[in-house]
């Protein structure tokens, strides 16, 4: 019971740490239905309204939400539903009491069918499942709620209509609490979901690139490599977050300059889906990291210090993409080009001194045998060839003999068992391409994260043109801080591509 408790006061108090609003929407949650149960609690007040008071509770349950966007537009879809399917159950009720009893029922049978069928049919609409789902949903509710309850309560018109007022008591009380007290914006969320995600990039691939240019001896522990994990997967995660947020923001209206009623929220989810592109380049990146078979150390520490600074460069690009996003104002395309543009013409002289290394170590350490005629190459990889498949051979003769007493089939299975471990261990390892291939893999997704950086830089840019951030001064100074992943509170450059670089 004592480690019970302590792990439950851990968890409570790490929620609470990861964003303090939490604790405040809370308590205006349990302060909005203090106030509407008052309805019930003061005798007056619970006189002229009676049991329907348990409408304005419901409501209240439903409605309230963690921002002031969400609450706006579930509060307004259940206030709409609600008029339009009280006001429709009114019509109906007025033409039924006109007829029979029998024809009354048939009647209500075939209105509840028809608006129940179109409603829901309604509701695959991708414009009204985006923007009214709910409110269509308590339509249905409502509608087949008074329509059907008409023809055997009396009064069910009076009492459709307290209900309404009920409800409309209750979203009253949600907006008061969502809009005047502690507010939450779905907007402000965006925007530092936006910073959250460059930042989070950054330093991941900072740590990948530094620990695959670490001692072959030295492995990365698991906290490590749930660091880098986590930053490009909070990225790779968020599609339907930015939606969501987006889609609340554009319900709320202007609570500062920043953020106007028009404000241009789906560019957000732009930003996300070119981030989301540009987090793939991480994730290979990290395969690189985690791959069976390994650049060796030489070539490794040939390229490490243009890759790093390579990787340093995107870095920077990054958190100053974030810092003009955080603070609203444009960036400098100089300060992100140039110095990116350097490092990538380091790089390449690099590749260029050192060509040998990409066909591998044998010539590598083996320099005279490049000047050597083409013969006895070829027959140094006849011999190599003949050494692989004589030791092929050699497997499948042993196993054979081991099982030779058994049938065709389970003889050819214990041969592809037996050349499994040659194959993936032996016969990779043995080609002489085959330690440049890994570090060639990374190369390739290093130059390819800063080709695709590209895109991310022109929709921060058309960011910063639809949104009217403020331009960037000559007299202001540019500085990049070295930052790390924070707890979220829940340009164009020269073409880049692989031709460019070479």
């Amino acid at each position: 019971m004592r480690s019970l408790v302590s792990e439950v006061w851990s968890i409570t108090w790490k929620v609470g740490r990861d964003d303090p609003r939490r604790v405040i929407h809370s308590l205006k949650v349990g302060l909005a239905l203090c106030i509407v149960s008052l309805l019930f609690l003061l005798e007056p007040l619970f006189a002229g309204i009676g049991k329907n008071a348990i409408w304005a509770v419901m409501t209240v349950v439903v409605v309230l939400e963690f921002t002031a966007g969400a609450t706006l537009c579930k509060g307004l879809n259940r206030a709409l539903g609600t008029l339009c399917a009280g006001s429709l159950a009114f019509l109906v009720e007025f033409v039924a009491n006109e007829s029979g009893q029998v024809i009354r029922a048939v009647f209500i049978g075939i209105a509840v069918f028809l608006i129940g069928s179109f409603a829901t049919y309604l509701r695959f609409f991708p414009y009204v499942k985006k923007n009214y789902d709910y409110g269509v949903l308590i339509f249905i509710l409502t509608f087949n709620l008074i329509t059907v309850s008409s023809y055997r309560v009396e009064n069910v018109l009076n009492i459709a209509r307290e209900r309404s007022f009920m409800i409309a008591i209750g979203c009253g009380i949600c907006l008061l609490m969502s809009l005047l007290v502690f507010p939450n914006w779905s907007g402000e969320d965006l925007h530092n979901s936006a910073v959250f995600k460059l930042e989070s990039l950054a330093t991941s691939i900072e740590a990948c690139v530094k620990q695959y240019f670490q001692d072959m001896e030295i492995n990365g522990d698991q906290s490590s490599k749930d660091y880098i994990c986590k930053g490009y997967k909070s990225v790779l995660d968020s599609k339907s977050a930015d939606e969501t947020l987006a889609l609340y923001a554009s319900w709320e209206p202007s609570y500062s300059r920043h953020f106007r009623r028009k404000f241009p929220w789906k560019q957000y989810v732009r930003l996300g889906d070119a981030l989301r592109h540009f987090g793939y380049t991480a994730v290979a990146l990290h395969g690189c990291l985690q791959s069976e078979i390994q650049a060796p150390r030489f070539i490794r520490a040939t390229f490490r210090s243009p890759c790093t600074r390579v990787a340093e460069e995107v870095k920077k690009v990054l958190i100053e993409l974030a810092s003009s996003i955080r603070h609203r104002r444009r960036f400098s395309q100089s300060f992100l080009s140039d110095n990116l543009n350097e490092a990538l013409q380091d790089l390449n002289k690099t590749f260029k001194s050192q060509p040998r290394l990409l066909i591998g170590s044998y010539y590598a350490h083996e320099p005279n045998n490049a000047a050597e005629p083409n013969e006895p190459t070829d027959q140094n990889q006849r011999k190599e060839s003949e050494s692989l498949t004589s030791l092929s051979s050699n497997k499948i003769v042993g196993s054979t003999v081991a099982i030779k007493p058994v049938g065709e089939a389970q003889l050819k299975l214990s041969e592809r068992r037996a050349l499994r471990p040659t194959l993936s261990k032996i016969a990779i390892t043995g080609l002489e391409f085959s330690e440049a291939l890994p570090f060639a893999a990374f190369a390739s997704s290093l130059v390819e994260m800063v080709a695709r950086l590209e895109i991310v830089i022109e929709e921060v840019e058309e960011l910063g043109r639809v949104a009217n951030f403020k331009e960037l001064s000559p007299d202001m100074e540019i500085v990049v801080h070295d930052v790390g992943v924070r707890h979220r509170r829940e340009v164009e450059i020269p073409n880049l591509s692989s031709q460019g670089v070479e």
